[in-house]
């Protein structure tokens, strides 16, 4: 049976490879990890397990685990062994002046409301066992917040940092989705919004996509060739040169008396009957409009541009779906 190639697989078998060689005395020959590592004795074949075996060498010391080849006999140097020397592998004591814990519990608080929550707090709860405690009067009043409510974030990001060509369908403003390829080389918030950058190998030309106009399943290829990042890759510069859609707009919207105060406040009331008014509002972010009407639900309506009307549809069908497979 294949050995697995998920992520979890990838990671579960690195764990298990790092534990081998860091507990052994001698060296280990390539034939003694295969068999006390149970993910490469399901290889298919040798030829498979080099190459696993292989690639999984270079991702540890890319991550900095210092990997050593020696002989497997001192005296002989016929055959290669492998092992991670413990001292270099250990860390050194660490120690944070306050101004750093400072900034590491606001790290932590940045991202509290975002997907990668769990792992700074985690962080900081380390930090804690080993008696760190941060100091939070430095930054006093400063409290910012990153969210990544994106469906796309997490995939598009391990896609980012694997180096994985991945597909997805985007929709850009007031248009079909389309099914688009990228070879990912960044991800990145800027303005508010979540973007990635990469290689759109369909059209052949470098290309920034917004996440939240990504829709379905983002899918990664298995088989895609390999590919690197452009040395000097600027990816907020690369957004800034392409975000042309920031021009104002006026939406037209119909709105329940007595509901949609924050619209009114920033609104030109033209109208409006039978206990509706209507309002012009000017905007320059669809995205973040159809946002904020959708949670009025049924007590703002828009009735122009299109594209809004459609944005805001899109959401309120989606919660309604997740309401519908909840019951």
């Amino acid at each position: 049976m294949p050995a697995a190639t998920t992520p979890a697989a990838k990671t579960e078998r690195l764990l298990n490879l790092v534990i081998c060689l860091l507990y052994t005395r001698q060296p280990l020959s390539k034939a003694r990890i295969r068999s006390a590592v149970p993910q490469y004795g399901e290889a298919a074949s040798d030829e498979a397990f080099d190459r696993m075996f292989e690639r999984d060498k270079d991702e540890l010391r890319e991550l900095g685990i210092p990997l050593k080849t020696e002989p497997v006999d001192a005296f002989f140097d016929d055959e290669t062994g492998y092992r991670i020397d413990q001292r270099e592998y250990a860390l050194p004591e660490i120690a944070f002046e306050a101004d750093e814990l400072a900034v590491l519990g606001l790290a932590s608080r940045t991202w509290q409301q975002a997907s990668l929550g769990g792992p700074a707090a985690q962080a900081m709860r380390k930090l804690q066992a080993e008696d760190v405690e941060r100091d939070t009067s430095s930054v006093l009043g400063l409290e910012p917040r990153v969210r990544t409510n994106e469906p796309a974030f997490e995939p598009v990001k391990d896609a980012v940092v694997q180096r994985r060509t991945i597909r997805f369908g985007y929709r850009k403003r007031g248009s079909q989705v389309e099914q688009r390829r990228v070879q990912p080389w960044a991800i990145t918030s800027w303005h508010g919004r979540w973007y990635l950058t990469g290689q759109d190998l369909g059209r052949g030309a470098p290309r920034v996509f917004r996440l939240s106009r990504i829709e379905g399943a983002v899918t990664v290829e298995r088989r895609a060739d390999p590919y690197d990042v452009p040395a000097g890759h600027d990816p907020v510069e690369m957004i800034a040169g392409t975000e042309d859609d920031r021009a104002v707009q006026v939406a037209r919207l119909r709105v329940l008396q007595g509901a949609g105060n924050t619209l009114r406040r920033r609104a030109r009331d033209i109208g409006g009957e039978g206990g509706w008014s209507v309002l012009e509002v000017e905007f320059r972010d669809d995205d973040a409009l159809a946002n904020e009407i959708a949670g009025f639900g049924p007590a703002v309506v828009v009735l122009e541009p299109a594209s809004l009307v459609d944005g805001v549809v899109r959401r309120l069908t989606a919660v309604r779906a997740l309401h519908e497979g909840a019951a």
